[in-house]
């Protein structure tokens, strides 16, 4: 159940470091780029991100699931973790991807402005989930 534990916390804040690079630096550029090829830029956004994040978000899920069904201390805690997860995936997938399908088309402001919006939740949860994480750390090594 270490390596498990291991995953599941180097997932988790592998991902909120992410996001949190995404939401301030990445989105926000969708911005900044020309009209004309904003296509072509969110087709390779699109295809490059998805090599980086789909694996380590089923880390992540997969690694929560485990310890939300093991025996390990603080296991109401593991199951609020899977269940940030949970929301998460809720979000990328009803919310998130659908967005970036609409800018897949071309350039939006709208569009462009509700996915840094929408996207503030992920970062509050990966954050919480995150934290969370440091918390078990912390309780399971004895500080």
């Amino acid at each position: 159940m270490e390596l498990t534990l291991i995953l599941n916390l180097f997932s988790s804040f592998f991902l909120c470091g992410l996001i949190w690079t995404v939401q301030i630096v990445h989105y926000p550029a969708f911005h900044g780029f020309e009209k004309k090829s904003y296509s072509t830029w969110m087709s390779f956004h699109k295809s490059r991100i998805s090599i980086v994040v789909v694996p380590v978000m089923l880390v992540e899920l997969g690694s929560s699931i485990l310890l939300s069904l093991s025996t390990i201390p603080y296991l109401m805690l593991h199951r609020i973790g899977l269940g940030v997860v949970v929301l998460v995936w809720l979000i990328t997938f009803f919310i998130q991807v659908p967005l970036h399908e609409k800018l897949a088309g071309g350039y939006k402001e709208s569009i462009a402005k509700k996915l840094v919006s929408s996207n503030r939740w992920r970062t509050l949860l990966w954050s919480l989930k995150s934290i969370l994480g440091m918390y078990l750390l912390f309780r399971l090594i004895g500080l």
